[in-house]
């Protein structure tokens, strides 16, 4: 399987808002197209309650773009028991990722524990595939887990990778990067699909995907803005993808 690469727009978003003059700059959707010419397979945004980055009016102007660009996707990400929902119900997006944030937190930081979330989950689940819309579980890299998410219908996870970046170049990298793959194994072998994201970087990424195979995407945002600002945007996407090529070489 090749992996796909989503860009996630919230950083170049909250640039924007953080000059909240008329001129929209930088332009969202202009640099979803940049990212897209550049040959990435997707898009990602996480419109948070409270628009600090993505607002509610790039949602569709974006699922317009993605729609327009035979073979890529737009997921749209969020906790579906705050406003992910609305979102989803409005365009459609090809994939829903559920992530546990709190109104307030600064960047997910943690995955769902089905044990406790599944009987709240279950029906924007349930809402979800009835509008023909793929959801993705956020989650720890657990085998445990894999089965509930099973039972709760969803196809994908996506994988919480910051543990694994703090612990590359360590001594510790190679007993959490078992984790991850014990926890993508358990997964694919109930028919499930694995993505990853969160601080995978140009320095982490190749290693990840040649110990973790099978991964069918990576959304990539924080790091790949700040490699933009050396590199320029469709290079750094370009770089990213030559990342994703080497793994898979």
């Amino acid at each position: 399987m090749n992996t796909a690469l989503s860009v996630n727009l919230n950083k170049v978003a909250l640039v924007r808002n953080s000059r909240p003059l008329s001129l929209n700059l930088p332009d969202v959707l202009a640099m979803g197209r940049l990212c897209l010419q550049a040959g990435a397979q997707g898009l990602t945004v996480h419109p948070r309650p409270d628009e600090r980055h993505i607002r509610g009016d790039d949602v569709a102007p974006l699922s317009a773009l993605v729609k327009a660009w035979p073979g890529c996707e737009y997921n749209i990400e969020g906790n579906p028991l705050h406003n992910l929902m609305a979102h989803v119900r409005a365009v459609r997006p090809d994939q829903a990722t559920f992530v546990p944030d709190a109104m307030d937190q600064v960047t997910s930081d943690h995955g769902w524990d089905l044990r406790h979330t599944a009987q709240a989950l279950q029906p924007c689940i349930d809402e979800c595939l009835a509008l023909g819309v793929r959801v993705s579980l956020f989650v720890d890299p657990d085998p445990e887990q894999m089965p509930r998410v099973k039972a709760l219908g969803a196809q994908r996870i996506e994988l919480y990778t910051e543990p694994y970046a703090r612990a590359h170049g360590t001594a510790a990298q190679a007993s959490c990067l078992a984790r991850y793959r014990d926890a993508a194994q358990a997964a694919q072998a109930l028919g499930l699909q694995v993505n990853a994201g969160h601080d995978l970087n140009l320095h982490n990424l190749t290693d990840f995907l040649q110990a973790v195979p099978g991964v069918a995407e990576v959304s990539i945002g924080h790091a790949l803005m700040a490699d933009a600002l050396v590199m320029g945007y469709a290079q750094a996407v370009q770089a990213y993808l030559a990342a994703i090529a080497r793994a898979q070489a």
